[in-house]
């Protein structure tokens, strides 16, 4: 019973997993474009029936009543150095980069990537615009001044911005630059090269998640910069690329060299300028000294061959691996005289066969057929066995090398490049905030950057933006069960998950619970040693018996006319209950005499008499 149960579970969820993948492959195969379906659904039913390019006035399909949000703009309040909601609806303020990249072919050199400033495809707060990448496999570049510059000095830097990856993402990335502070910045040549101090923000090609957080620091010895990338988060970022919602990116960094991130204000990465970035931004006080070399008399081996050993006189080096069985016995009808195969006899030769350019021609070989019935043909030789005399090449046993000296290292010396800094957070100031950007993925969405030192002011704008943003999508969204049926209409074999996480449970706990094995009845001995009373125990032939006694008895059943006079005389029924419950009370002590009768006890009392 139990493998029986056993293999049911596994049928079952082999069942499932094929039904799922087929599913799933056959949605892949279908080469159906996701924003084309939105639009599809927005569409009444009559425009897809009939498929007129021209709008007609229909009557609108009444929505289902939903709580709504107001927009209203972010106010800046308290300290900042930059704040950019874009509900003007202008890109002014910003740059427009004019210059082309180095050293890649003309068609794509030049930044010629489109910026809009305008609502969400499927805005959720009307009103609510926002910065948004229109090109596809196309260079962005776009920048605005800070209303002053910040300086790393005693207060820390909060940076936050939102996205909005409407189509998905592929590979691109949607990541914030904030440029250096320097006389010869110019933003309308703004390019990858242009000198920034932080990079931060997502970053997504294939299956790599990327959550960026990047700084230049400055060598204080030799004036060069060098890229310092903070380790990777350990939080799943996949969820943030394709939910197609808004997502607030933030980015704190304080005097003391820690920094957080956090996405929608919940911290997944965190750290120490000092001790989380590579390569680390103090280089080693020592490093090995490029010119030391190893002696020539170092020895490193740890184990060599014993000098002492000599080669034993029965050793033979030349004995072959192999040998013949001199036991074995050729098989009787083998063939010698037949080959094992044989000319094609039906074979004809090409009738644009030339002997000349292609030589003699020859039949193929096929098998020889009076080979199949014979267990072998051609000449018989004896098949190879390991030899018991094979001993191979004599070496010396291996032993302790008496002068290892261990693995040589060059010897360390002082780095003449170190210095230490203490203090990676002061770094160069920054007067620009820039996106400079390629992607494949179309309609990126960024709103509300903010810059400022305070973390209050930062929150309070985030909660008059995202949080904002957050509360709409929250009430424009159905409940769970419309939810799961809305993404199991986008991805069909989701149906198989939902029937597959109810059924099997279900089908599980039948089997396990309503088919268990009954309860075996108690053997002779049991009886014995509990002195419990034994249930009778019947021959065939009383079996037989009884069944004759019960079919000569007469029916008990009265008709409907006795029933009614039973109603009418209440003494008659008295007695007849009365009677009916003597002949129970007769028939339970029969019972109890038989059970003390056969049980193990009064047979073994019956035998003693």
């Amino acid at each position: 019973t139990m493998d029986l149960k056993a293999q049911l579970c596994v049928l079952l969820l082999a069942l499932g997993l094929c039904v799922t993948l087929q599913v799933r492959a056959q949605e892949e195969d279908e080469d159906v474009d996701v924003d084309v379906e939105d639009d599809m659904g927005n569409l009444g039913d009559d425009e897809l029936l009939d498929g007129e390019t021209e709008e007609e006035e229909k009557p609108a399909p009444t929505p289902a009543v939903t709580p709504t949000v107001t927009y209203k703009a972010p106010e800046p309040k308290g300290e900042h150095f930059f704040a950019e909601s874009f509900d003007k609806g202008t890109l002014e303020g910003w740059v427009l980069s004019q210059a082309k990249k180095d050293d890649i072919d003309e068609e794509i050199a030049k930044y010629d990537g489109k910026w809009e400033v305008e609502e969400m495809k499927d805005t959720k707060l009307p009103g609510d615009k926002g910065l948004v990448l229109k090109s596809r496999a196309k260079h962005h570049a776009i920048s605005s001044l800070l209303l002053r510059p910040f300086t790393f000095d005693t207060k820390p830097l909060i940076v936050q911005y939102e996205v909005n990856f409407q189509n998905g993402i592929d590979c691109g990335g949607a990541y914030v630059k904030l440029l250096s502070q320097s006389p010869d910045l110019d933003l309308n040549q703004f390019v990858d090269k242009t000198p920034y101090t932080i990079m931060f923000g997502p970053d997504k090609c294939g299956e790599d998640y990327k959550l960026h957080f990047i700084f230049r620091h400055k060598n204080p010895k030799t004036g060069e910069f060098e890229e310092k990338h903070a380790k990777k988060p350990d939080s799943d970022l996949r969820t943030y690329y394709t939910d197609k919602k808004t997502h607030l990116y933030t980015l704190v960094l304080n005097p003391d060299n820690s920094f957080e991130i956090l996405v929608d204000q919940t911290v997944v990465n965190s750290g120490n300028l000092l001790n989380d970035m590579t390569p680390p931004v103090n280089p080693p006080a020592e490093i090995e000294d490029p010119d030391d070399h190893k002696p020539e008399d170092w020895d490193e081996r740890p184990k060599i061959q014993d000098p002492d050993a000599v080669k034993p006189d029965d050793w033979d080096e030349d004995a072959p691996a192999k040998i013949p069985d001199e036991d074995a016995v050729k098989p009787d009808g083998w063939l010698d005289d037949e080959p094992e195969y044989i000319a094609d006899p039906d074979a004809i030769k090409p009738e644009d066969w030339d002997e000349d350019m292609d030589g003699e021609w020859e039949a193929p070989q096929v098998p020889n057929p009076a080979c199949e019935s014979a267990p072998g043909c051609g000449k018989w030789e004896r098949p190879m066995i390991e030899n018991p005399n094979y001993k191979g090449k004599w070496k010396p046993p291996m032993i302790d090398n008496p002068n290892y000296q261990g693995v040589w290292k060059p010897r360390k010396i002082p780095n003449p490049d170190f210095f230490e800094d203490l203090h990676p957070f002061r770094m160069t100031p920054v007067n620009a905030v820039g996106l400079e950007l390629w992607s494949m993925s179309s309609d990126i969405f960024f709103d509300n950057f903010f810059i400022t030192y305070d973390r209050n002011t930062a929150e309070r704008w985030a909660d008059e933006g995202w949080g904002l943003k957050k509360t709409a999508e929250g009430a424009a969204e159905s409940g769970l069960v419309n939810q799961m049926i809305s993404a199991a209409e986008e991805k069909p074999w989701l149906w198989v998950v939902y029937v597959l996480t109810v059924a099997l449970p279900v089908v599980l706990i039948i089997v396990f619970c309503c088919t268990g094995k009954k309860k075996a009845a108690p053997s002779a001995a049991e009886y014995k040693k509990t002195d419990e009373p034994q249930p009778d125990v019947k021959d065939d032939a009383e079996e037989e018996e009884e069944e004759k006694e019960e079919e000569d008895e007469p029916k008990s059943e009265e008709p409907e006319d006795n029933k009614e006079d039973a109603e009418d005389s209440p003494e008659e029924a008295g007695e007849e209950v009365e009677k009916q419950e003597e002949a129970e009370d007769k028939s339970d002590e029969k019972q109890e005499d038989e059970v003390l009768r056969r049980s193990p006890r009064s047979k073994a009392r019956s035998r003693k008499e």
